[in-house]
């Protein structure tokens, strides 16, 4: 085992150990929550059960009541009945020293309940928002027989009671606005998706707390708890400017003009939809006036019910008429404060959050939301400005005090590859701390040179200070950008409010891919980079296999289905294990070829138990007069995974100490790659050649001048697989090789580690058809495959003679000449259809003659260890720069 498997290893030990007190304790937390008893009523409180709508679950509700009685018949009827609702997240013991200010006296009988979610009421609701609090207190008011009450709603509870006077406008006598809530736009960032986006993140982290931490109950009773994140994202108040537009009776906004979480910019705005309403705007106040100044908001509440009662209030029948024309305007973006207090407070936060995710979608944001006016340019800028700082800073000081060990480490490792690291550590190397300044404007490469920075241990003041210079540039001109582009956008944003949430994803994403496609565009490798990705998105033989097999997997569904199993294929040779679909050595099918010595490329099994496997390659070449280079391939995998050329002692060692399993050496033959698809149904005397594929190495030509990574990026085929090359030369992307050095890209004759596959049907002859059909009768159980041949002297096809086969594939080999650039799609997709219909009829045959297919539990359990086998495969790195040519 290497050093770096044992300490991985270990830290998965480590992990799991940590896992598993985790989840122990996280157990014994979801039981204790589980018996212990729902919070329940206090003593003063009073208990309704109500339900919305007959036959549905009641849900308790609690609520003060300033005159408790037995019996119906001894309420009295003459007072008049005022409704304070709460705010969230607090319940009704928030709102004692107002309950108690207003009973004073006995003008009044005042109610003051605990909405559903919170305080002595039922807890677990299926709905949280204004609109259903409405509902129950509705509900409430009719389990209490009261025919009209005067509502007065503080903070989210002004909500309940717009919903709720909206529902039932002949039940209210007046409505009251206590520090409410109200029209979206006023409402933290202005825009319900994006507020709703802002209260999901609050939501989820607030939902990980409650049920992934072990807190044993104790954040059940926390005053930030689900309900109140529930209560918030539930909520939608983009009705409530329609409902309050709507409301005829009398009306009274009580406001602090300090209010740091509702901006008294929304009263004022309230008091201009509803023409007949009272405004009392508070100076030096802010959001707590029910308990910091009960007395005082008592007696407003008191003597404006009392003018109601009195029929003394105005009503919009008796409004002003200017105030009556002024309600109907249409909103004035123009009157939305900047965010401020708790609300801005928020906004930096989330900035600085989404930075973390994205620096760029981060400055985006940023800028929008100040060309909305929800933040001032200069907040939008330091927001952003700090978000990055805290961000990198944290990526340099990760490469410093962890090292490498981050790679192992999410969310690191999810984001960073070793290969990346090592690209990031070699340009910093090469071109010193400039490169800091450098990659804040090459996309993709700030996260590997800043944690490189680190590793690297580079002053800090050093790295500081050429990062600030960096930050300090790109953040104005990101966000300024953004700022610019949304102030044009938010004019058409306003008129088709009903395309809002398009707008702004349109908008975003505009903006993202400007910056991440106009910055490359400036410079030479950024042009290439970028066609790189287009061939790779245009050129379907570069797609990822879940896009380009989807159809394949239907259809062999489709077969599966026709042939009554699904694993019919692995029956198509009997004489490989899982009839060459997967986990077959290569020692039992280069073995079946012993027939056919003379066409097969010199092979031994050197086994992972053996004692100095180097000396034992060694060994082998002198038995059989070979020289460098030579083979090295895995004895069980696929896709080219592992293959190594060696070239000297050296790199047999570097890879030995790299693969543990068991490992074939072969001799290395020079010349010509072919891959020649060969199809035999039982029964038949004679088979055919399906498919000849060219495989063409990839290689470059050095000129002195340009280094690898420019070589690489100005080739018109090595452009199109440009991040696998540069992975897999990471260490020497910046090195300049001596003119007419070749620098072979892609050695091995697999399409997914870089190889050109050309249709090779012009190397098809007579006499090579005769040669492949008689090798593969005589291989014992073979009727469908592909051979990996190497040809010397192509001239000598024509005879059927004069290759050195390397290797034999079963069923889950390609006709692979559809990789040539000129095959199309749909081709392509119907060449592998026939193919896998052949696979399918000679497994069906060969199941009439008593061959039995492989269950899917042992293809199941195949397929799991081949993964578990390709994360223990290595192809080692690159050779280095003295080594990597081969002039």
């Amino acid at each position: 085992m290497t050093q770096k498997e044992a300490s991985t290893s270990r830290l998965r030990r480590l992990v799991g150990q940590i896992l598993l007190v985790w989840l122990v304790l996280l157990a014994a937390s979801h039981l204790t929550r589980w018996m212990q008893d729902e919070p329940g009523p206090l003593d003063d409180q009073r208990v309704r059960m109500v339900a919305l709508e007959p036959g549905a679950t009641p849900v308790r509700m609690a609520f003060l009541d300033s005159q408790p009685v037995s019996t119906p018949a001894a309420v009295p009827t003459a007072l008049p009945v005022i409704i304070v609702l709460h705010g969230s997240p607090v319940a009704s013991r928030s709102l004692r020293a107002l309950h108690k200010e207003l009973s004073d006296g006995g003008r009044f009988r005042v109610i003051t309940p605990d909405l559903p979610g919170f305080g002595g009421s039922t807890r677990h609701i299926k709905d949280y928002s204004i609109a259903a609090h409405a509902k129950y207190l509705l509900a409430l008011q009719d389990s209490l027989g009261i025919a009209r009450s005067h509502l007065v709603g503080y903070s989210m509870g002004g909500g309940v009671a717009i919903e709720a006077a909206h529902a039932a406008p002949r039940r209210m006598a007046s409505l009251q606005l206590l520090s409410s809530i109200g029209v979206q736009e006023l409402e933290l960032m202005g825009e319900y998706h994006l507020n709703r986006a802002v209260h999901a993140l609050q939501l989820a982290a607030i939902w990980t707390v409650s049920e992934l931490v072990p807190h044993f109950g104790w954040f059940d009773d926390a005053i930030l708890g689900m309900s109140y994140a529930r209560n918030f994202y539930d909520t939608d108040q983009r009705p409530l400017r329609d409902h309050l537009s709507c409301w005829d009776g009398p009306m009274q906004i009580i406001h602090g003009k300090d209010d740091p979480l509702v901006p008294f910019e929304a009263a004022l705005e309230h008091h201009r939809l509803v023409p007949q309403s009272e405004l009392v705007g508070l100076e030096a106040h802010g959001h707590g006036l029910p308990f910091q100044e009960a007395e005082m908001t008592a007696r407003y509440i008191g003597e404006f019910v009392a003018r109601v009662e009195r029929r003394e209030a105005p009503t919009r029948a008796t409004a002003e008429e200017n105030r009556v024309r002024a309600s109907r305007l249409p909103f004035d973006a123009a009157n939305v404060p900047p965010s401020s207090g708790f609300g801005l407070f928020v906004l930096v936060v989330l900035i600085i959050f989404v930075s973390f995710i994205s620096e760029d979608l981060s400055a985006i944001g940023a800028g929008l939301l100040a060309a909305r006016g929800t933040i001032s340019i200069e907040i939008a800028l330091l927001a952003a400005f700090l978000g990055i700082v805290i961000g990198d800073v944290g990526l340099y000081a990760a490469g410093r005090l962890l090292g490498r060990r981050l790679l192992t480490i999410p969310p690191f490792s999810w984001m960073l590859k070793e290969s990346q690291l090592e690209r990031g550590a070699s340009w910093f190397c090469e071109k010193g701390p400039h490169v800091i300044l450098a990659s804040r404007f090459v996309p993709g490469t700030r996260l590997p040179t800043y944690v490189a920075a680190g590793l690297l241990r580079t002053p800090f003041w050093v790295f500081l200070g050429y990062f600030l210079a960096a930050a300090v540039v790109w953040t104005p001109l990101i966000t300024g950008l953004s700022a610019w582009a949304g102030m044009g956008i938010f004019d058409f944003y306003a008129a088709y409010e009903a395309y809002a949430l398009w707008i702004l994803v349109i908008l975003v994403a505009v903006l993202y891919v400007s910056i991440h496609v106009g910055i490359p565009l400036t410079t030479h490798n950024g042009r290439r980079r970028l066609l790189s990705r287009w061939h790779r998105i245009s050129r379907w033989e570069f797609w990822p296999a879940y896009i380009f097999y989807a159809p394949i997997a239907v259809w062999i569904l489709i077969l599966a289905i026709r042939h009554r199993s699904l694993t019919l294929f692995t029956a198509a040779n009997p004489g490989m294990f899982t009839g060459g679909f997967l986990g077959e050595r290569k020692q039992d099918i280069l073995g079946l070829l012993s027939h056919s010595e003379d066409h097969v490329a010199t092979w031994r099994l050197i086994p992972s138990t053996a004692g100095n496997r180097t000396e034992r390659v060694l060994a082998f070449m002198e038995q059989h007069g070979l020289s460098y280079p030579i083979v090295l391939k895995p004895d069980v995998g696929e896709r080219g995974q592992g293959v190594w050329i060696a070239r000297s002692r050296a790199d047999i060692e570097h890879y030995f100490s790299h693969n543990n399993g068991d490992i074939i050496a072969q001799e290395f033959v020079d010349g010509l790659e072919l891959g020649i698809f060969y199809i035999r149904e039982p029964g038949q005397s004679v088979g055919w050649i399906f498919s000849v594929t060219e495989k063409r190495p990839v290689w470059l030509r050095a000129d002195g001048r340009r280094t690898l990574e420019r070589l690489i990026l100005d080739d018109d085929r090595a452009v199109s697989m440009a991040p696998l090359f540069m992975k897999r030369f990471s260490s020497d992307l910046g090195h300049v090789f001596e003119e007419g050095t070749r620098i072979p890209l892609a050695e091995v004759g697999t399409h997914c580690r870089g190889a050109l596959f050309l249709d090779g049907s012009l190397h098809m002859s007579p006499a090579l058809s005769e040669t492949i059909d008689r090798i593969s009768r005589q291989t014992d159980g073979f009727f469908f495959g592909r051979y990996d041949v190497r040809v010397p002297d192509p001239g000598r096809l024509v005879h059927g003679d004069g290759f050195k086969i390397l290797e034999l594939n079963g069923v889950s080999s390609e006709a692979t000449h559809i990789y040539d650039p000129d095959t199309s799609l749909i081709r392509a997709w119907l060449t592998l259809m026939n193919q896998w219909m052949l696979a399918f009829r000679i497994g069906s045959a060969n199941r009439q003659q008593g061959v039995q297919p492989d269950g899917i539990g042992n293809i199941w359990r195949t397929l799991r260890e081949a993964r578990k086998r390709d994360t223990a495969l290595t192809n080692p790195a690159a050779r280095t720069s003295s080594a990597i040519s081969d002039s």
